[in-house]
């Protein structure tokens, strides 16, 4: 998979472990960077990408991921949640089928952060899941706005 990372200043050292991490499971990464203190600049810009077809999935990190999840979730087709611990990585794919993973540099520890990436990558949504129709539904929402 291609996936697309940025951050904002706080979370700088936790993107680039888990760009190494992701690259040594095989993925290919897009770098958006992490330089703008106004974090939304750099959720909006890989919620774009993602939404677009230029990555597969996004990874959005900052103090706490609140913030970057709140301003990815404005872009249509953008579906981020936040990471928290391994269950929710999990029921971010196959519950809701998430295409941006958030998370805090300030609120998980470094081996939390790769152990819920290497989750949340790993799991694949099931569109015959009893899930699907929920999801469908926000992205139909999402085409009628």
């Amino acid at each position: 998979m291609k996936i697309v990372f940025g951050c904002d200043p706080n979370a700088a050292a936790l993107k680039e472990e888990l760009i190494e991490m992701a690259r040594e499971l095989g993925h290919e990464v897009v770098d958006m960077g992490g330089d703008d203190p106004v974090y939304a600049n750099t959720a909006i810009a890989v919620a774009e990408a993602v939404a677009g077809g230029k990555g597969d999935r996004g990874v959005l990190l900052c103090g706490t991921g609140l913030g970057m999840s709140i301003a990815a979730n404005k872009v249509k087709g953008a579906y981020a949640t936040l990471l928290t611990d391994v269950y929710s990585a999990q029921r971010a794919i196959l519950s809701n089928d998430a295409n941006i993973a958030c998370m805090g540099a300030q609120t998980l520890g470094g081996k939390l952060a790769q152990e819920l990436l290497k989750t949340w990558l790993g799991l694949r949504f099931d569109p015959g899941s009893s899930s699907a129709p929920k999801v469908a539904r926000y992205h139909e929402y999402d085409e009628e706005r």
